[in-house]
């Protein structure tokens, strides 16, 4: 059984993230580092967008950005101008293919495919089992989320992000590729909250994602019948337009404390550490900021609570999911609502967590609504109000 300083669980975004700061910084040279994950890492199969002022680490693989935003719904429909934000995307077998690349050349770094089966924080070791075999190491962090851990739970509400999306390519140029769509609420709502996420490549290519946020998942057809009416809303009728790729996603929105989980050599990162943003399903910007605390809290043997610390953002979220939970239609409202009485950079810069209390109450108020009271006070006096 061979031992290793530190194995990470998963190479989606977060675990191999962590492992390309690691290859990055001279510390970990001499540290040995394991990478367990069952899938071969060789496709397009997601796509991960943010928002950042300046260069990115990232830049390099970045295909393809955008300044300008449309947001639309029944009362509020604009193109807002971003700058100096600039909205990136990255593809799934881009982000993949570089950092492997990267950790492939590392020595100290080793990559293997197999199925995790547990894993186990004794006091002393981590020991994780896969299929085939067990591994040892000092310290373990886990990016591998299991939905059913939030479920059993009722303390705090749980809404998913859930989509599927369409690559497509049509025969005629219908897309403006210098606006992104971040949402157009134009569609049926039926209830939830529900819209369209546009990602323009060319004047004939799009990635176009139905997206919910909502309790539960809808059969595939519902969501494919979705974009289908979309795509000939704007004048794409069948057969006019070829599917290059698909994609879905959920994407769990919740203040649920993940770090209970925790012990003192097991350590969950990404969706799994609770670093998805719980109102928005944003991830791939905060769990980049938070991996670079962690390398550094790694080095310095610091104390890692501090990374899921709760602060005020993370009361505003919860506010927000209470609501969406018990009010799952003013979706349409709120988000609109957001941008329509606020500058576009605050909006960015308070989903980034780096406004001012003032600037804050500013947005808070902007988008006041009775809901959000009767929210505030059940979590006050932890009770019911009608």
């Amino acid at each position: 059984m061979k031992h290793y300083d530190y194995i990470i669980l998963g190479a989606g975004a977060s675990g191999l993230q962590l492992a390309y700061y690691m290859a990055m910084d001279d510390f970990y040279n001499e540290k040995s580092i394991l990478i367990i994950d069952k899938s071969k890492k060789n496709k397009n199969d997601r796509t991960w967008c943010f928002w950042e002022t300046g260069q990115g680490d990232f830049d390099n693989i970045v295909y393809k950005t955008w300044d300008t935003a449309f947001i639309g719904s029944s009362y509020y429909n604009r193109a807002l101008h971003m700058q100096p934000y600039v909205y990136k995307m990255i593809r799934g077998i881009d982000f993949y293919n570089y950092i492997l690349g990267i950790l492939n050349t590392r020595k100290n770094i080793t990559l293997v495919q197999e199925e995790i089966l547990s894993y186990n924080d004794n006091g002393n070791i981590v020991t994780v089992n896969t299929a085939s075999k067990t591994y040892e190491a000092d310290r373990a962090f886990n990016s591998l989320f299991n939905m059913e851990s939030i479920l059993t739970q009722k303390k705090f509400p749980v809404l998913q992000q859930h989509f599927i999306g369409w690559y497509v390519k049509t025969e005629t140029a219908v897309f403006n590729p210098e606006r992104v769509t971040f949402m157009d609420f134009s569609v049926p709502q039926k209830g939830n909250t529900r819209f369209m996420y546009v990602l323009p490549i060319s004047p004939t290519e799009a990635l176009i994602e139905y997206t919910l946020f909502s309790e539960h998942l809808l059969p595939n057809k519902e969501y494919e019948e979705a974009i289908e009416a979309y795509l000939k809303r704007i004048g794409i009728g069948t057969g006019t337009f070829k599917i290059l790729e698909k994609e879905r996603g959920s994407i769990p929105m919740t203040c649920y404390d993940f770090q209970k989980a925790d012990s003192k050599n097991l350590i969950h990162i990404g969706t799994a550490g609770g670093w998805t943003k719980a109102s928005t399903g944003f991830t791939f910007k905060n769990t980049n900021e938070k991996i670079k605390k962690l390398i550094q809290r790694i080095k310095k043997e610091e104390d890692f609570s501090k990374l899921g610390k709760k602060n005020r953002f993370w009361y505003y979220d919860l506010l927000l999911l209470d609501v969406l939970y018990k009010r799952n239609d003013l979706g349409a409202y709120i988000f609109p609502s957001l941008f329509k009485r606020n500058r576009t950079q605050m909006i960015f810069k308070f989903l980034e967590e780096k406004t001012t209390p003032s600037q804050e109450i500013k947005i808070l108020f902007s988008v006041t609504h009775w809901e959000f009271i009767k929210a505030f006070l059940r979590r006050i006096f932890k009770q019911s109000v009608s």
